[in-house]
């Protein structure tokens, strides 16, 4: 069976990798991919990431389903060419991929389908903008209405860094077109939860849940970034809000989308606020898993994942379910000196483990794996490998307690070198403290 994966983070290598695992003959391709995907056995990179060009390898190649990994190829359309050529893919079509394309359409189809969301207003005029900002208070929330890999959101905690934020997107054009327009919205109090689920068009299958770490620093200091680490399950999420989050906020958006676009196929990702009167808010959807909660997510998937997504992209979610192992995955990035707004490149990486193989009978006993993000290959026998993004690797581990999981993440981590590494070194924290209370 061939398979192939698009992308070229951590999250699609760990998609890869856990394919790879299921029982059976799969050769899984992964476009473009990176260093790790490079060199894993049974792992093969395509440099292309031109769709009509990877429309032609699937069907050439006879590829039996497509995954794709991030966001930009959705917005492009890949899931609607795949499908004109007759292709299996698993993802939303770009009409439905504005759920995470425009954060002014999904606030508006949340408000459309009373699903809980913070209020907010949108501008396309910075001036507008600015004297919205001043009949407010702050904290307030300033995001980019397009795509931004992860830097479009700027939790102000003063006015001056809301119109600062403002001038940024609006006025400078740091973040180009993806800042064209802004949505101010309120300043939420709570935990950040990811909740991430497959969906067939008819049926929807919960994922394991997670919490991932946003800011840069230590102690949730310093500027959001697309992830600096994750663990699973988020213990904060009790069956009842799970229950609850299904409910209020998972079935009306695949009702929504239904009755608005077509029925949503692909990953929904709802990164939601659990404020401390136990009511749940929508922060933002995305229609891919996300990067680092993948990584996590997947380390605790006991369940043959090749099995779940023939499922998915056959509409017969109903007939499967996802075991987990019992245990806390935790994952820490490690990223590019310059991160988030700067990443050097060409560092090169030492003190890597040697890729594994990635048969289910060696790894199921293996505690930890070095996920690939912004590697590349270099040197004289293209063997070295390099700093080629902002998020470099994603050490990943699992643990009988999310103590233990910390532990064993950073003995990991602190084996392998780069020139202007940064790493947060309390992945796991929220986590710890809810076991406290």
């Amino acid at each position: 069976m061939k398979l192939l994966v698009i992308g070229s983070g951590a999250r699609e290598h760990a998609l890869a990798w856990k394919l790879l695992q299921s029982p059976g003959n799969v050769k899984v391709f992964v476009a473009p991919g990176n260093a790790g995907t490079a060199l894993e056995d049974g792992l093969e990179n395509l440099p292309v990431t031109a769709i009509p060009e990877l429309v032609d390898f699937a069907k050439k190649e006879s590829i039996a389903f497509t995954i794709v990994g991030p966001e930009a190829p959705l917005a492009e359309g890949i899931v609607d060419a795949f499908r004109a050529a007759g292709q299996k893919i698993f993802g939303p079509i770009k009409q439905a991929a504005r759920l995470e394309t425009s954060k002014d359409f999904a606030k508006a189809f949340m408000q459309r389908h009373g699903i809980p969301t913070a209020a907010y207003a949108t501008f396309a005029s910075a001036a507008e903008a600015h004297s919205y900002l001043d009949e407010k208070a702050a904290p307030i929330v300033i995001k980019a209405d397009g795509l931004a890999a992860g830097k479009g959101v700027v939790v102000a905690m003063t006015l001056a860094e809301a119109h600062d934020a403002v001038d940024a997107m609006m006025v400078a054009n740091q973040l180009g077109d993806a800042g064209a327009r802004v949505v101010i919205e309120e300043f939420l109090e709570g935990e950040e939860v990811s909740f991430i689920v497959m969906a067939d068009g008819r049926h929807v299958l919960p994922l394991a849940t997670s919490q991932d770490h946003k800011r840069l620093k230590d102690g949730d200091q310093g500027p959001n970034t697309g992830g600096m680490g994750a663990y699973s399950p988020a213990p904060v999420i009790t069956p009842a809000l799970h229950a609850r989050i299904m409910r209020e906020v998972i079935h009306p958006a695949m009702n929504g989308m239904d009755q608005e676009a077509e029925p949503y196929t692909g990953f929904l990702y709802a990164g939601l606020m659990v404020m401390p009167n136990g009511g749940i808010k929508v922060l933002e959807f995305n229609c891919r898993m996300g990067d680092p909660e993948t990584e996590a997510v997947l380390f605790r998937l006991k369940s043959n994942l090749v099995t779940l997504m023939e499922h998915a992209v056959n509409g017969t979610l109903d007939k499967v379910e996802a075991e987990w192992d019992r245990r806390t995955a935790l994952s820490v990035v490690m990223a590019a000196h310059g991160y988030p707004d700067s990443p050097r490149k060409g560092d090169v990486i030492h003190g890597l483990p040697n890729p594994a193989s990635v048969e289910a009978s060696e790894t199921s006993e293996k505690d930890f794996y070095v996920f690939h993000a912004g590697t590349a290959l270099d040197g004289e026998n293209g063997r070295e490998i390099v700093t080629a993004g902002g998020r470099v690797l994603c050490v990943t581990v699992l643990g009988d307690s999310v103590k233990l999981a910390q532990r064993r993440a950073y003995e990991v981590a602190e084996q392998i070198r780069f020139d202007g590494c940064q790493m947060r070194h309390d992945i796991g924290h929220w986590a710890i403290n809810h076991h406290r209370r």
